[in-house]
């Protein structure tokens, strides 16, 4: 299953891309379930993310490996691959984009994911592509111009 989420911002490609780092990646996380993040080496080729997802009753740990990265005079894009996944999940890769559009850039979250069985990977759409579009609002703030209201 695919999703893909568009989010316009006022800031330039690298100037976004200077900004994916920590604190972005905690700022981005949804309120449910909570996320604590239990390790970021960042956004390049071997580097690792690690998070514990709290469900109340149990938790689950997620850990994704950054498989690409690249920076072109248009675009910088980097992609984590999901190596230890929640039991929901069977695949995951997440294409994180940062394209240049003239005056600022747009992100697009490019996600294909997978799980144990074809209902649950229909059923858990509406979920992700929330979790995906909550960040929408987030990035329009963090990456607006330096002065913009």
């Amino acid at each position: 299953m695919q999703i893909q989420i568009e989010s316009p911002v006022e800031q330039g490609y690298l100037e976004v891309k200077a900004g994916f780092n920590e604190s972005l990646f905690k700022k981005l996380s949804p309120p449910f379930p909570p996320v604590k993040l239990l390790r970021f080496d960042g956004s390049r080729k071997g580097d690792l993310v690690t998070l514990e997802l709290n469900f109340i009753f149990f938790k689950q740990k997620w850990t994704s490996e950054i498989t690409e990265d690249s920076t072109t005079p248009l675009e910088f894009f980097f992609v984590d691959k999901g190596v230890e996944l929640p039991f929901f999940l069977k695949k995951w890769k997440h294409k994180h984009r940062i394209i240049s559009s003239g005056i600022g850039s747009i992100i697009r979250d490019e996600i294909e994911y997978e799980a144990p069985f074809r209902l649950l990977t229909y059923a858990l759409y509406p979920a992700l592509w929330l979790q995906f579009a909550f960040r929408k609002p987030i990035y329009k703030k963090i990456f607006k111009r330096p002065g913009a209201h």
